[in-house]
């Protein structure tokens, strides 16, 4: 553990020592926090919808095949349980519920009117009204399809409009605030992105300096190298996450809802996998430069396919199976689960179970590659 310590003591006195360095860990963060969480938006398509149709009807499943049809939106779930579609909500599986009464055609055959109702995860900010919309749309130009195919079948008879009355619920973000939605992704693109870089310019600099060679001759192991290497960066990475949600709390007004405690115990296990993609490549490069243009060429990657900035639902779908190897996809997901719904570990438990996964299989890579390198 000495021999780790000592290197781990090193590199935090070279980080402190260089004031850009420094500056890059510290202050640019939370520049670009303040300025990339006023600066995203995003097209809706494919929204995953679940069904709750009680009543069973001919008018009831068209109204549900309207949905289907649009592109807007695609059916993932239907049951007759209110319940199950509320903890498909919570986990993130879907982003809209549409329940329809028991009833329902019987309302529109006798009053001309009757309700459905759209729950809609308004965790994602403004992207929530967008999703209300395009519902309220389609509902709307449902009922005046039934108008016109009333007016064939009656045509001398006064028929009053039909009308489907749509009440909508704006679940864990009800002021459709979309810094609530972006921020804790960016926090997390933040720390990907400072975390990955630096390490990557690690090795690479100890290759430019020369001294690469003479800790090679030591008598530390490769897993010693690997871990203290990691270690203050792991910290550092701990410590901007921790600035990033002060700042986010302070500036934005961003909730809180769930366990920081969850939430800084999946960041020690994602720190570990974007850290060891960092080291990973910095064994493959010879030099910082090669090292800076390698890690923002896989960041660029990362964050496009992470649903930060474009939900992965409005993404083709070669590309969503895909994103399951983004690290940074499932982190993102954990962030927001936690901090505006205030999910729980079980709600989480698949992401989490993800990351753990990829921070064995990133620190074997990292160890191995480094043996390979240096032999």
């Amino acid at each position: 553990m000495r021999p780790i310590l000592f290197l781990a003591r090193a590199e935090v006195l070279h980080v402190v020592r260089d004031r850009a360095t420094l500056a890059q860990c510290l202050i640019v963060p939370i520049v670009q926090l303040l300025v990339l969480s006023n600066a995203a938006t995003f097209q809706i398509r494919n929204t995953p919808t679940y069904v709750v149709d009680l009543d069973r009807s001919t008018t009831s499943r068209g109204l549900v095949t309207r949905f289907a049809a649009s592109g807007h939106f695609r059916v993932t779930g239907e049951s007759a349980s209110l319940d199950r579609a509320n903890d498909a909500l919570l986990r993130g599986d879907v982003t809209m519920v549409l329940a329809i009464p028991r009833d329902f055609e019987a309302s529109l055959v006798r009053t001309s009117a009757a309700p459905v109702e759209l729950s809609v995860n308004a965790e994602k900010g403004s992207a929530a009204g967008i999703v209300q919309s395009y519902a309220s749309a389609i509902v709307s130009a449902y009922a005046a399809e039934l108008d016109a195919g009333r007016a064939r079948t009656v045509e001398r008879q006064p028929l009053r409009r039909a009308s489907i009355d749509v009440r909508t619920r704006s679940w864990y973000n009800p002021a459709l605030n979309y810094r609530d939605y972006m921020v804790p992704g960016i926090l997390v693109a933040l720390v990907t992105l400072i975390g990955t870089l630096l390490t990557a310019q690690n090795i690479a600099r100890e290759k430019e300096l020369g001294t690469l060679e003479q800790l090679n001759v030591t008598p530390i192991t490769r897993g010693q190298f690997i871990a203290a290497k990691l270690l203050p960066f792991w910290v550092l990475g701990l410590v901007d996450l921790a600035i990033g949600l002060l700042v986010g709390a302070l500036v934005f007004s961003i909730p809180i809802r769930g366990s920081l405690l969850l939430l800084f115990g999946a960041a020690t296990i994602y720190l570990v996998v974007a850290l060891a993609i960092g080291l990973w490549i910095s064994t493959m490069v010879e030099t910082q430069q090669q090292a800076m243009f390698v890690t923002f060429f896989v960041m660029n990657i990362y964050l496009l396919m992470s649903g930060l900035f474009t939900p992965i639902d409005s993404m083709a779908p070669w590309v969503q199976v895909v994103s399951q190897a983004n690290p940074v996809r499932h982190f993102v997901t954990i962030s927001r689960a936690v901090l505006v719904k205030g999910a729980g570990i079980t709600d989480v438990a698949r992401p989490l179970l993800i990351l753990a996964a990829f921070a064995v299989v990133t620190l074997t890579l990292a160890v191995r590659q480094y043996s390979k390198r240096s032999a």
